[in-house]
């Protein structure tokens, strides 16, 4: 049976250019790939995949919460990689967990595990509870030479602690850091917020 694969890293890991890679060795090989992600991501382009790199291609299928994949969707592929996955919802993921086993095709996801206040993505979760193969796409923290587990949100050089789990940014908004850097960065934005509050 073809697995289903979670491949997980802070932001500038380099997961977009890890499945750019993949995807040009398939097709280098001669072998059909379907390329998609959440619609949700318009970043670079609601028809793109990029990386920060520079390197990008043209998605194959983009998907909303809801989506439903038609038949034939996956017959003849050889892979099917996704990008940005932490955006997926639950459904769409078990439906991907389904085509691994109906059409014989790996599915590799790629994504965030946590947001910016180290909560689970509801597309995350459940890839870390379906998932074949669970893999992490490893970076040094922004601070340190520590391996980097944790997404800070940045506005300015603050810490941001509260706000909705998804807003898509741009490289200053969001940095990869190690838990001790996290609690320092975090904990020292806090204090303003408990005594706002307070007040």
């Amino acid at each position: 049976m073809a697995k289903l694969y979670f491949r997980y890293g802070t932001m500038d890991s380099a997961k977009t250019l890890n499945l750019l890679a993949v995807a040009h060795n398939y097709r280098k090989q001669g072998k059909r790939v379907l390329l998609l992600k959440p619609k949700l991501d318009d970043r670079f382009g609601a028809g793109t995949i990029a990386s920060r790199s520079g390197l990008e291609a043209e998605v194959d299928l983009l998907v909303e919460p809801d989506h439903v994949f038609a038949p034939g969707t996956f017959e003849e592929m050889d892979c099917v990689l996704v990008d940005e996955a932490q955006f997926l919802s639950p459904q769409v993921v078990d439906q991907l967990r389904r085509a691994t086993l109906e059409h014989h095709v790996p599915v590799i996801c790629y994504g965030l595990r946590t947001d910016f206040q180290t909560r689970l993505f509801p597309g995350s979760q459940r890839l870390l509870e379906l998932a074949d193969s669970i893999e992490e796409v490893k970076v040094t923290c922004q601070f340190c030479q520590k391996k980097a587990t944790f997404n800070l949100r940045l506005q300015g050089d603050e810490a941001v602690v509260e706000g909705p789990q998804v807003q898509l940014g741009a490289d200053h908004q969001y940095v990869p850091v190690c838990w001790r850097h996290y609690d320092e960065r975090t904990s020292a934005a806090s204090l303003p917020v408990l005594r706002a509050a307070a007040g």
